[in-house]
C-alpha cells in the first residue's frame, strides 16, 4: 500500500500571494502521491463585499444562496484554483484543477433544509475513486476547490475540509492515507489570543469540552468534527499545522496539533 497526503489549505495563506507562493513550494515538495484542496472563503467574502452581497456564516459554514453560489464560482473554480495551478506547474508539480463536476468526481445532495436553510450547500454522497486513482498513478496532482455538483446540472457550494476529509476517507482502503488541514495558525489554540499555546494532542473528548467551554469555535468546529470522522473511517493520521510549516526540517519538536481518537 502506498502513501497519500491530502493537504488542505485555507485562511489568510489563500488571501496572501507572498505566503501562498512560499506554501506552494512546500507542497511540491511533499513526496509521493498527493492531493491539494483549497478554500477560499475570505476572498469569496470580499467580492461578496463588493458586489454589495450580504456574507451569512453559521459555525463557520456558509449560507449560499443563488448569487452567493455565483460569487464562490467565480472566485474558487476560478481565480483561486487557476492560479493555485499555474503556480505548482511552475515548479514542475503536473498539477490539474478540479471542481467535484469534473470527471464526476464529487457528487453530492443539496443539503435539506432543516433549522439552518444553508441554501445551495452539498453534502458528499460519493467519490469517484477510480478517476482519482488512475489521475494519481499517472502523477498527476489533483487540486479541488470547494464546490461539487448533484448530477442534475446544478454546482453546490462544499465546505473544503469536507472534501478533503472525503477523499481521504474514499482513499484511505487504497493507500496509507495523511490528512493534514493548514491554514495561518501553528495549531488548534488553547486560547486564540496566545499564538504558542498550542495543543499538541487533541483527542475527542478533549475536543467536545472544549467546545462546550467557548474555547474551540466558529471555523474550528467543522475542521475538528472532519478530523476526527476521517480517523474514524480509516485515515491513519490527521495534523492541524501552520501551512508554513507544511515541509519543515525535522528538528524532532512536535509540529501542529496531532488529532487522536481518544
Amino acid at each position: 500500500m502506498g502513501t497519500l497526503q491530502i493537504v488542505k489549505i485555507g485562511g489568510k495563506v489563500v488571501d496572501e500571494p507572498s505566503a501562498l507562493k512560499e506554501v506552494l513550494y512546500r507542497f511540491s515538495r511533499l513526496s509521493g502521491k498527493k492531493i491539494l484542496v483549497h478554500g477560499g472563503g475570505k476572498g469569496a467574502s470580499a467580492l461578496a463585499e463588493r458586489l454589495g452581497i450580504p456574507t451569512q456564516m453559521v459555525e463557520g459554514r456558509r449560507i449560499t444562496d443563488a448569487e452567493t453560489l455565483q460569487v464562490v464560482q467565480m472566485v474558487y473554480a476560478g481565480l483561486l484554483n487557476t492560479n493555485i495551478v499555474a503556480g505548482l506547474q511552475a515548479l514542475k508539480v503536473n498539477a490539474m484543477g478540479m471542481t467535484g463536476a469534473d470527471g464526476n468526481v464529487i457528487l453530492s445532495r443539496k443539503r435539506p433544509v432543516g433549522a439552518i436553510d444553508f441554501g445551495f450547500v452539498g453534502d458528499v454522497q460519493r467519490v469517484n475513486v477510480p478517476f482519482v486513482k488512475m489521475l494519481l498513478e499517472q502523477q498527476v496532482v489533483p487540486v479541488f476547490c470547494a464546490l461539487t455538483h448533484d448530477g442534475q446540472g446544478q454546482i453546490l457550494n462544499t465546505n473544503a475540509d469536507t472534501i478533503a476529509t472525503e477523499l481521504a476517507v474514499a482513499l484511505s482502503p487504497y493507500f496509507s492515507t495523511e490528512l493534514i488541514f493548514t491554514f495561518e495558525k501553528d495549531g488548534v489554540l488553547r486560547d486564540v489570543n496566545d499564538a504558542h499555546s498550542v495543543i499538541n494532542r487533541l483527542s475527542h473528548s478533549e475536543f467536545l469540552r472544549l467546545k462546550k467551554e467557548g474555547v474551540i469555535q466558529e471555523g474550528m468546529i467543522p475542521k475538528l468534527e472532519n478530523a476526527f470522522r476521517s480517523l474514524q473511517k480509516g485515515v491513519k493520521k490527521v495534523r492541524i499545522l501552520n501551512a508554513l510549516n507544511l515541509s519543515p526540517p525535522d528538528s524532532g519538536k512536535p509540529i501542529g496539533t496531532t488529532i487522536t481518537p481518544e
